[in-house]
């Protein structure tokens, strides 16, 4: 899958999208295990997001404790 630089927000509503997919009663087991893969792969993009936030936050942090 290419990378989309989605913000978290839509990640997290792609995510709910396809928790609310995965509960329909009418889902083949193909389509679940599709649908588990494409969910694996946008947790993993915002675990990414998160990680870049909070490597950007420290540096922030630091430069400020820097400056004082």
């Amino acid at each position: 899958m290419a990378k989309e630089n989605k913000t978290i927000d839509e990640l997290f509503t792609e995510l709910d999208t396809i928790l609310s997919q995965l509960e329909g009663e009418e889902v083949s087991l193909e389509d679940s295990f599709r649908l588990y893969q494409k969910g694996m792969y946008l947790v993993k993009e915002c675990n990414q997001s998160i990680d870049k936030v909070e490597k950007d936050l420290i540096v922030i942090s630091e430069e400020l404790s820097d400056g004082v």
